[in-house]
Formats: C-alpha cells, sequence, structure tokens
C-alpha cells in the first residue's frame, strides 16, 4: 500500500490533470469545482460526475451516471486502474463518462 504523502502527491497530480483538462472546456458544457478531497463535475443537464480521494484505502473513488468505481494505483503502469480487476483506468473512464453525459471528447495530458 502507499504510504501517506505518496498517495496525496499521485493525487494531487491527478486531480490536476482532470482540472487541467476541464478548463480547455466550455463551463456551461462541463464545469468541474474542487472542495478538499472531491471534485464534482457539472453538466449542462445539471448531472453531476464526482470523483473523490478514499484515504484509508489510498484509492481514487469516482461515481457518475449510476456506476462507482474504485481506482488503485499501479507504480508499474504509473496508472489508477479499477480495483475489480476490468481494465478500467481512471483518465479513460472519465473520458467516457464525460463523452456519454456531456458529448465531448476531452483529453488528459
Amino acid at each position: 500500500m502507499l504510504d501517506e504523502p505518496r498517495y496525496l502527491h499521485l493525487v494531487d497530480e491527478a486531480f490536476k490533470t482532470l482540472e487541467d483538462a476541464l478548463d480547455r472546456v466550455d463551463p456551461d458544457d462541463a464545469e468541474a469545482y474542487r472542495a478538499g478531497d472531491v471534485i464534482t463535475i457539472t453538466f449542462r443537464d445539471k448531472s453531476k460526475c464526482i470523483v473523490n480521494t478514499q484515504r484509508p484505502t489510498r484509492q481514487i473513488w469516482l461515481a457518475a451516471r449510476s456506476r462507482a468505481w474504485h481506482f488503485d494505483y499501479d507504480p508499474a503502469t504509473g496508472r489508477w486502474l479499477d480495483d475489480k480487476g476490468r481494465g478500467d483506468e481512471l483518465f479513460a473512464t472519465l473520458r467516457a463518462t464525460i463523452l456519454a453525459s456531456a458529448g465531448l471528447d476531452v483529453t488528459f495530458a
């Protein structure tokens, strides 16, 4: 398991990547708001996507469109991967969620 300082650093990087990507989007289509360990993305239709930390398990959780994912950091690949072993990756899942919710094809760098 990641130690807390490393986990918080990795989460901060992931959150910054997400915020930077959504800064390039019209806020009428999708707007991200960060409050502490939670980023709420609100779409034009007022639906929401919630991304938050889960410190006890050292995960990032994502909830959107009546689904939820729990992502663990994989140091071998440097990616956040769903803990259910389906191969879902955090930013690919966010991209698909934003596309389905707002029709926007957002890229994360």
